[in-house]
């Protein structure tokens, strides 16, 4: 974990930048959705460095990820015992995970 001191030794220069109050904010939020500081998140967007993903996203994704699998086995079960609409049901709802998991992939 990197000290003030150190940071400071590496970070020399100052730029001010004017925003509005609601750029602001919106600069504030994304940087701690991504769980790193204004400084980090602007310089990461900036100069291209690491790209900046949301942990919450990269959460989120994975538990999707792991209910499509419990989904799926659950639909193969009922397919197997001759159900008709629950597998029907099963099929909608595992296509709108594997959708809420491509928006949150493009979003990344």
């Amino acid at each position: 974990m990197k000290t003030k001191d150190t940071a400071r030794a590496k970070f020399q220069r100052r730029r001010t930048l004017r925003l509005s109050a609601e750029e602001d904010a919106r600069l504030e939020s994304q940087a701690a959705v991504a769980g790193i500081s204004v400084s980090e998140y602007m310089r990461r967007l900036f100069f291209g460095g690491r790209p900046v993903i949301a942990r919450t996203d990269d959460q989120t994704i994975r538990e999707l990820r792991r209910m499509g699998g419990l989904l799926k086995h659950n639909f193969d079960a009922a397919r197997a015992m001759g159900g008709v609409s629950v597998p029907e049901q099963m099929e909608a709802t595992l296509e709108r995970i594997r959708q809420a998991i491509d928006r949150l992939g493009r979003q990344t």
